[in-house]
Formats: structure tokens, sequence, C-alpha cells
């Protein structure tokens, strides 16, 4: 297509790499460049108005305009606009963000350590992890499982625990160490007449056999999303984690939970673990940490792996590990004012009065013909497979990129999804009013209704 020279997005196929977008199609159609955002809208250089359905990046939790952060941002920037943590220098934010992180941790955390977003908070947790073996003398007990279809960030480390192709084919990974597991997706990995019990018996089965084949002294954690966003919004069947937790314990494997897109109330609770029944020993976060609305992550660190931290450090001489923004006090005091705002509006309760309907007008879109199966997530997220067949659960041909067209149909009628595969997602601000959210499913039902394969 013909972009008008000097226009925003003539500049962008320019200038710009887009993330996980088809870099050769977007040469050609360019990009939807959006100008600004007020609550769960958006709007394009063009004026249409959209509605947020993703959050952004599953991540916007407050929505867009939110005076309150700016406040925070723009005070903190006029009384210290940086400072580090680097031998043994600090600052009220960081301070002030890790107690409250720690008061608010749904495992036992004696230290918080910051980064800058997702990926980095899983590469920090699987480094810990080594180190920490290290220092106890394990040094064989080092490898990662992840699971099929997880998603866990894009360094080295963070992607080599994913488990999704498109971010191993040709980038050399998973790494040597890293292995995958079965994803604990019912309606997809089921065999014919598998009941959800009989299915977590079989993939725990799997496990175990893995975990054996490799040698339990050499397995060191286990990494898991509570529900599994980029991988298509899978939510696991709910006796699956108790039983997944049974054989980590009896080979002392550690379990972190990747609470990214599942932490701070998007699933009906603080944390996505409390809605799965999972018990972590370690939680990686980000996104609506801060409510997207500056870069910070976090990973809570248990008592025994700081332990060893200080003493390998005495050994040592230092702690070799950090990064330059690692609790930017700009970063720190957002987040902070973030989960001020939570609590202060009572947004867990306000989440939860709006479960039932998001979840009602999500279900009906079963009957749907183009939808195999309505994926209810938990809390304020959920998604729709689209198929060929519903009887079959027989999936569209890739080529005929059947989500990138749900995504393009649902953005003529005034929608932002996210499209995994042939998945629809829906991950609102936390702040939709019940009416926004039959808007919301309008206007997906509608473009459902016109797309066109």
């Amino acid at each position: 297509m013909p972009f008008v020279p000097n226009s925003l997005e003539a500049r962008d196929v320019a200038g710009l790499v887009h993330p996980y977008t088809n870099l050769a199609k977007h040469a050609e159609n360019g990009p939807l460049v959006i100008d600004r955002g007020e609550g769960i809208h958006v709007w394009d250089t063009d004026g249409k108005q959209y509605i947020e359905g993703v959050a952004g990046l599953w991540c916007a939790s407050l929505g867009y305009g939110e005076t309150e952060l700016v406040k925070a941002a723009t005070a903190q920037m006029e009384k210290l606009a940086f400072g580090h943590l680097f031998q043994s220098r600090s600052h009220g934010p960081a301070i002030e963000l890790a107690e409250k992180l720690k008061s608010l941790a749904p495992c036992e955390t004696a230290r918080v350590f910051f980064v800058g977003d997702g990926s980095s908070a899983n590469d920090t947790a699987i480094k810990l992890i080594w180190y920490y073996n290290n220092a106890i003398g394990r040094p064989e007990k080092k490898k990662i499982i992840g699971r099929l279809k997880a998603y866990h960030g894009v360094t080295v480390a963070s992607a080599s625990v994913t488990g999704l192709t498109h971010n191993h084919l040709d980038w050399d990974l998973p790494l040597k160490g890293f292995l995958h597991t079965d994803c604990p997706h019912h309606y997809r990995e089921a065999l014919p007449g598998e009941s959800e019990d009989d299915f977590v018996d079989r993939i725990i089965g799997n496990l175990e056999r893995l975990i054996h084949k490799v040698g339990p002294e050499t397995v060191a954690a286990f990494f898991a999303e509570p529900i599994q966003g980029a991988g298509g919004l899978i939510v696991p069947p709910q006796n699956y984690f108790p039983r997944l937790q049974a054989v980590l314990k009896k080979h002392d494997i550690l379990l972190v939970a990747d609470e990214v897109i599942t932490g701070f109330l998007r699933t009906g609770n603080y944390w996505g673990c409390q809605t799965v029944d999972m018990q972590p020993d370690m939680v990686t976060c980000a996104k609506a940490l801060s409510s997207a609305y500056l870069p910070i992550g976090a990973v809570t660190i248990p008592s025994f792996m700081h332990e060893a931290m200080v003493e390998q450090s005495r050994k040592i001489g230092t702690f070799g590990h950090g990064n330059t923004y690692s609790g930017h006090p700009v970063c720190a005091a957002v987040a902070l004012r973030t989960l001020q705002i939570y609590e202060e509006r009572n947004l867990l309760e306000h989440v939860r009065g709006l479960i039932p309907r998001f979840q009602q007008r999500l279900a009906a879109l079963a009957s749907h013909p183009l939808v195999g199966e309505a994926r209810l997530g938990a809390g304020l997220m959920g998604g729709v497979e689209l198929v060929a067949d519903k009887a079959a659960k027989t999936a569209f041909d890739p080529k005929l990129t059947v989500g990138m067209k749900a995504l393009l149909a649902c953005q003529e009628q005034g929608l932002m999804i996210r499209a995994v595969g042939d998945v629809a997602i829906l991950c609102p601000p936390l702040i939709i009013t019940e009416p926004q959210i039959d808007e919301m499913f309008d206007r997906l039902k509608a473009a459902l209704d016109g797309l066109e394969l």
C-alpha cells in the first residue's frame, strides 16, 4: 500500500522493527498508529475510537489517562529522577515498593529484586536458581522445565523455558538444559473420551517419567503461568496444580509462578496462583504492577535462597547481578501508587462483581458457528478458539491466518483483541464497567458474524 510521504505510517515502516509482527506484510500494509487513550478507550490518528479489549498487552489495568499515576511520576521526577541500587545505594520508592510486595506476596518472601519487565524477571529467577544450587553444593541441579505453549519471555533463558515454536525457530533455542512437558489443555490435548481426571493422570505421569529420565538430581525448577496467556489462554484442570506440586516436592524441584499476566487482581484474586490452587516458591511479576505506565517487574526471593545469596556474596565479595534501572525511583513510585489505587478503589471487589457478566457473555459465544471452545479463563480474561468444524474440533489451515483476520475484523468494529493463532483473546482494563463489557462483546460478536473466510 502506498504511504503518504513523511507520514507517521511511512516513517514507521522506514524506521521501526515491530515485535511479533510479520515484517514483510508490515512493510506493505503499515501500522495502525494510536494517538491517545482515556479510560478503556484508545483513538487512532484518524480519530477512530476503539475499546482496548486486551488492556494494551494484558497490562494497562487502570486504563488510560489515570491522573494519579501521572502525578506520582511527575512528583518523583522532580524530587529524584534517577537513583540506582548498586553498591548499597538506595532510595525511598524502591524500599517502600519492596515492603509492599513482600506484604502482598502469595508465598514466603525474604527479599524482592526489581527488573524492567517480565522477560527479565523470569531470566533473573533462572539465574538465581542456578546461583542458589551452586551456593549449596548442588552444581548438577540446573535443568529447568517449562510447558509446551507456555510463554515466559524473550531473553535467551526466558525464551528457552518458553514452549512456543516461533520463539525457538532460527534463534538457536532452547538452550541445553531446558526441558518441556505437556500443556494442560484438555480441549486440545486430551485423548478421545479422556476425562479431565484421566488427562491430568496421564500428563503428570509424563512429567514424572521425564524427571526420572534426566535424573531428579539434575532438575532445579519448574516454571508455570497459572493461566497460560500467550499460548492461547489455557486454564488447567482443577486438580492439575495440586498433582503437579506433589511431584515437584517429592523431587525437591522449585515451582516458579509466572504472574506477569495473571498478577494484581486479573483473575478475581490478587494473584493468579490463588485462583488455580498453586503454591509457588517464587513469583515473577510485571505489567499490572505499574498498570504499564512505566516499565517495572519484580522477583520474590524466599528466605532459604536469600541466605545462600548472602553467603555467596561473603565468599565472592559481591552479588554479581544487577540492572541499571532495577528499582528505578520513578517506576517504583508509579508502581507503589498503582498498588495503593487498587486498594483505595477496592478494585478487587469491582473485578469480582463484573466476573459473572463477563463469563456469561463469553460463554454465550460457544454457540457461534465459528467457535470451537469459549475459554472462560478466570476473572476478566477469556477467549474463543475459532475452528473450521465445531464437532470435530478441526482447526483452520494456519495459512488462512483466521485469527489475524478476526483481529482486523474486530478493529473494524472498534475493538482491540489479541490473536494467538486462531484464538481471539479479551483481557480488558480492570476499570471496565458492566455496560462496557456488553458493548465489548457486542463488537466481538459483530466481527465474528461478518468474518469472511
